[in-house]
C-alpha cells in the first residue's frame, strides 16, 4: 500500500502552512477510525497540520464544516475539509436518504465555500466492503481522501494566485 500512495503523492507542490480539517463521524468507529489514520499519515508526512471534530452521523458533517469555516479565527481557518463517514446498507431506504443527504451537503459545501471539501464517506453495501476501501483491495481511501486534499489545496492556491 505505501508504494502507490508514494507513487500518487509525487508531484504534488509543497504546501506550506495548511490545515486540514477532517470532520468525523461516530457511526462505525473502527471503519472511520482507520480512514483518519490513512488521512493522518499522509498530511502529516507532508506537514500539513491537521484538527479532528467528531459529530454523532454522516448528516450532521456538512453543519460542522459550515460552521467551523465561519467561525473559525483566521489562524484557524481551513485550508481544506475532509468528511469521513462510512454509511452501510441495511433493510430500510434510511441508507439512500444518508448517502444522497451527505452527497448534495458536501457538493453544497463546494459551491459556496472557498476552501474545497473532500468527499472521504463510505457508501457501501456490507462490513466486508467497507474493509476493503481501509486498505484493502480497494486501496486506502482515507489515504485518497488526505491526496485528494493536498492536490485541491494547490489548485485553490494557484487559481487564487491567478486573479
Amino acid at each position: 500500500m505505501a508504494n502507490s500512495t508514494l507513487l500518487q503523492t509525487e508531484g504534488i507542490p509543497q504546501i506550506k502552512d495548511a490545515l486540514v480539517v477532517l470532520v468525523k463521524t461516530e457511526w462505525n468507529a473502527a471503519i472511520i477510525n482507520e480512514l483518519e489514520n490513512g488521512c493522518l499519515r499522509i498530511l502529516h508526512e507532508q506537514g500539513i497540520h491537521t484538527k479532528t471534530i467528531v459529530v454523532p452521523g454522516a448528516v450532521e458533517i456538512p453543519f460542522a464544516i459550515q460552521h467551523y469555516h465561519k467561525e473559525a479565527k483566521k489562524k484557524e481557518k481551513a485550508d481544506a475539509f475532509i468528511a469521513l463517514g462510512c454509511v452501510i446498507k441495511g433493510d430500510t431506504p434510511h441508507f439512500d436518504y444518508v448517502c444522497q443527504s451527505i452527497t448534495q451537503g458536501i457538493t453544497q459545501l463546494n459551491v459556496t465555500l472557498d476552501v474545497p471539501s473532500i468527499f472521504g464517506v463510505l457508501t457501501v453495501n456490507t462490513q466486508e466492503q467497507a474493509e476493503e476501501r481501509i486498505g484493502g483491495i480497494h486501496g486506502h481511501k482515507g489515504e485518497e481522501a488526505a491526496i485528494t486534499a493536498l492536490k485541491m489545496i494547490a489548485l485553490s492556491r494557484l487559481l487564487k494566485k491567478d486573479k
